[in-house]
């Protein structure tokens, strides 16, 4: 029996181990926290952090929200 329930697909299981929550996670807070240790001023390291934090925040609220609302991954596992 097929569901159609988008909760039941996972979108990070079609990702690469490098672009898991994780590592986007790890990547960005070390990017940042690096910036503020090299630099040791608060607005070059808000410079480099607001960047960083869009990229974030859109991988991981907006692109699975997408993915699953899109159907993308309904069609590939019903071929």
């Amino acid at each position: 029996m097929e569901t159609d329930d988008p909760k039941t697909i996972n979108p990070w299981n079609y990702k690469p181990w490098w672009c898991q929550p994780w590592s986007i996670l790890l990547t960005g807070t070390s990017i940042i926290l690096g910036s503020g240790l090299l630099f040791q001023t608060w607005w070059l390291t808000a410079i480099v952090a607001l960047p960083i934090l869009v990229w974030m925040g859109y991988f991981l609220l907006v692109w699975p929200k997408l993915i699953v609302e899109s159907g993308i991954l309904d069609s590939d596992s019903k071929r």
